[in-house]
């Protein structure tokens, strides 16, 4: 899988965002509006940074649904159908992962596409899901005590997890990302983050991370990703770490306040939470195998992410864990 800095270095690629002058000054928006996007001068193509709605909405409404007997064969599915609806711990401020759209009051990116399209799966309805909001602090704790049946919330798998809930996946990989202010010039790579304070979020691995990665560093760990990124802003934080994906989507969000300066450290393969030694595992994993070989993972890629961030096509899903 192309990381964000690869897709996002070329001009073509640049214009795609919408954000000018990219590849010339840095991953960030050097001016204008994401709501108006430049053409592309060699081609005359114009992209925007706003998700597809109707061909998001068509794509999860077009989803596939799984036969009775699949679902009667796992306890995890037949709770979920008995109860008519699939209960979701996930987030509705991820620009590109699951944001909630206060016109019509729907959840859309690649997490929230991924959720409706398993509420279709078993219940024939991608609306019949209740989302419980979720941290990064409170994701297994909602796992284990039966308020939510699956966390799509960029989760990434890691062995210390596995030991409170089990994984569905992954779904995708991504890497973690370090975010500055726009005019920092100084923090270009993880190793000017030496003698930096160095944001994380509570919960997350991001502490584990640069400990490992920057350990000349001062990590702080505050509780969302919109305090992280006010710390950053006043200053009290020097750089904030995250997943690269996630920065980005704030990047598109914010054009002109920060910088993606470098992507580093080990894969973040982003799983499916489940209860623990759930038979929902290899469900999930049916149903995940499935929208990926008849191409519906790909589609929602372009839409959510692709279409966005100028990758001119999806990447090869990762492979499933057995």
């Amino acid at each position: 899988m192309k990381s964000i800095n690869e897709l996002m270095l070329s001009r073509r690629h640049a214009i795609a965002l919408g954000l000018g002058g990219l590849a010339t000054c840095g991953l960030a928006a050097c001016g204008g509006s994401d709501d108006a996007p430049a053409d592309d001068a060699a081609g005359g193509e114009t992209a925007g940074t706003e998700l597809d709605t109707a061909a998001f909405d068509a794509l999860v409404a077009g989803g596939a649904v799984a036969d009775a007997a699949a679902i009667e064969a796992s306890a995890w599915a037949k709770k979920v159908k008995d109860t008519g609806k699939l209960r979701v711990g996930g987030v509705e401020t991820s620009t590109l992962f699951s944001q909630l759209d206060e016109v019509d009051n729907k959840h859309r990116g690649f997490d929230a596409g991924l959720f409706q399209l398993l509420a279709k799966y078993i219940l024939d309805d991608e609306a019949a899901y209740d989302l419980t909001l979720v941290q990064s602090s409170t994701r297994e704790s909602v796992l284990q005590n039966d308020t939510v049946d699956a966390v799509f919330a960029t989760y990434t798998i890691t062995d210390e997890r596995k030991e409170l809930i089990s994984f569905a996946g992954p779904y995708y990989v991504g890497h973690q990302g370090i975010l500055v202010k726009e005019g920092n010039e100084e923090i270009n790579g993880v190793e000017d983050l030496a003698g930096k304070v160095v944001g994380v979020q509570e919960g997350s691995n991001g502490r584990a991370i640069v400990e490992e990665y920057a350990p000349d560093s001062e990590v702080q760990a505050l509780g969302t990703d919109e305090e992280l990124r006010r710390a950053l802003e006043q200053g009290r934080i020097d750089a904030y770490v995250v997943d690269a994906t996630l920065h980005m989507g704030s990047i598109i969000e914010n054009p002109g306040k920060y910088r993606l300066a470098a992507e580093f450290g080990p894969e973040d393969p982003y799983g499916i939470g489940l209860p623990l030694d759930s038979d929902g595992v290899a469900f999930v994993n049916d149903f995940l195998a499935q929208v990926e070989e008849d191409g519906t993972w790909a589609k929602l890629y372009q839409i959510c992410l692709g279409d966005r961030i100028g990758a001119d096509e999806a990447p090869e899903p990762p492979a499933l864990e057995a």
